[in-house]
């Protein structure tokens, strides 16, 4: 019999004082046993508490892909709570498409594309539009309303007319840390709660949206549309998906993918703290606090105030962004002002001991708009005419000019990290995000003098 057996069995023609001794000795036993695993487990719970928290701040100037960033983390490291705000995301993805499809019309009243040449005589197939679809103006207020603070100037639906322009297509935006998520669920209580649109009226969304679905698919596959991009209206845009994914997306029995859900968008205006309790293996039961700081200009002047005791900094520059202009200055190159933002954040002595990540994002619309024959020597004149018009040539373009900011412009020596990405492919997203999570953990152990 192995003599790892506890307790050991009783020996042959033990007497009663014996068992009495025996039994004795192994109750002390067993009562040491137990003090011993109550000390370690008191030790394991303060080594928890006393853990420093991993905290990393994502950078980059609005729309570079943040937010987006952050449901990758969430998706691969902790997708059980991933799959608990579907229902929430359901609501912004119906949002998406109900705008898009709502700016669609806009622009086809606005053109001469409608009236077959002749302006402000829209055709029979336009007026069967206009009017079959006219219900998702209010789907669009209801969400809107369910989704941001009724004051918010920013939450104003399509049918406001100003805010509509046809290179533009409008956003809603929530402010960080206003909980938009638990409004949805129905789960925030106090006087708050009068943001959130009544859950009827949210069912009742749904089911305009379900009617309408068959004339968005129309709408979308009919000449009108073709004719639009013909004529340089760039349709090229997050919730084109949805619409081309409408009789899935429109349907009442809809539940989100996580491909949906990475494709959904809700700019956050302010700072918006994401913590995460991670799930995976090798950091498993840690909690990873995310800092999503707004990227408008407005905004960038209270970013130093998050720049200390942070573990990593991930950039975000798109580099689709060469041929765009910035929406708060129509004269500013928007890849240039990623590019002096980055030279900014170089130089920041606060974050001199932070694990520098850089992400060149957007790969997919870089390759979509150099396909299509637009040319990055003609906005970015440093690039020369002769150089290849491809993703691989303009990303190792790109690449360099940004490790050559960092090189000259960082305060101490420190290796940057750097990834071509498309944060939507969510393949490619896991092998970043493995090498991501490596590279904080080892600057972590470092950090602590384990390694």
């Amino acid at each position: 019999m192995s003599n790892n057996v506890w307790p050991p069995p009783p020996p042959k023609n033990e007497s009663e004082s014996e068992k009495a001794a025996r039994l004795a000795a192994e109750k002390e036993a067993k009562k040491i046993s137990d003090e011993i695993d109550r000390a370690l487990e008191h030790e394991r719970q303060e080594l928890r508490k006393h853990r420093p928290q991993t905290k990393i701040l994502l950078l980059g100037q609005a729309e570079s892909g943040k937010s987006t960033m952050i449901k990758n983390f969430q998706l691969y490291f902790c997708p059980s709570s991933f799959q608990a705000e579907t229902e929430a995301w359901r609501a912004v993805i119906h949002l998406n498409l109900a705008r898009f499809v709502n700016y669609l019309l806009y622009v086809l009243s606005n053109t001469n594309v409608a009236s077959g040449g002749k302006k402000g005589d829209p055709n029979k197939d336009y007026r069967m539009f206009q009017m079959r679809l006219s219900p998702l103006k209010q789907v669009e207020l209801i969400l809107t309303r369910c989704l941001s603070a009724e004051s918010s100037p920013m939450a104003s639906p399509t049918d406001d007319g100003p805010a509509l322009r046809r290179e533009t297509i409008p956003e809603v935006s929530v402010r960080g840390g206003m909980g938009w998520k638990a409004f949805i669920r129905g789960r925030r209580r106090g006087s708050q709660s009068r943001m959130m649109a009544n859950p009827e009226e949210v069912n009742d969304a749904r089911r305009i949206l379900d009617a309408c679905k068959e004339d968005i698919v129309a709408l979308w596959k009919s000449p009108a549309i073709h004719a639009l991009e013909k004529e340089g209206v760039d349709l090229h845009h997050h919730a084109r998906y949805f619409v081309e994914h409408a009789s899935r997306v429109a349907d009442l029995k809809y539940s989100p993918t996580p491909d949906d859900i990475l494709r959904a968008r809700l700019r956050t205006v302010g700072v918006e703290e994401h913590r995460m309790v991670m799930e995976t293996a090798a950091e498993k039961g840690e909690e990873w606090v995310l800092y999503d700081v707004g990227g408008q200009r407005s905004q960038r002047a209270s970013w130093a105030s998050y720049f200390e005791d942070v573990n990593a900094m991930i950039f975000l520059c798109p580099m689709s962004g060469f041929n765009q202009r910035l929406a708060e200055d129509r004269s500013v190159n928007r890849l240039y002002d990623s590019m002096e933002l980055w030279d900014t954040v170089c130089r920041s002595r606060l974050l001199s001991k932070a694990t520098f990540i850089l992400l060149l994002n957007k790969a997919d619309l870089l390759r979509a708009k150099l396909r299509a024959g637009i040319r990055f020597s003609d906005y970015v004149k440093n690039y020369d005419q002769d150089q290849p018009n491809t993703v691989e040539a303009v990303s190792a373009y790109l690449r360099k000019e940004m490790m050559e900011i960092h090189r000259v412009y960082s305060p101490r020596k420190r290796q940057l990290h750097v990834h071509i990405t498309c944060a939507i492919d969510p393949t490619l997203m896991a092998a970043v995000l493995n090498s991501m999570r490596d590279v904080i953990l080892v600057e972590m152990l470092h950090q602590t003098t384990l390694l």
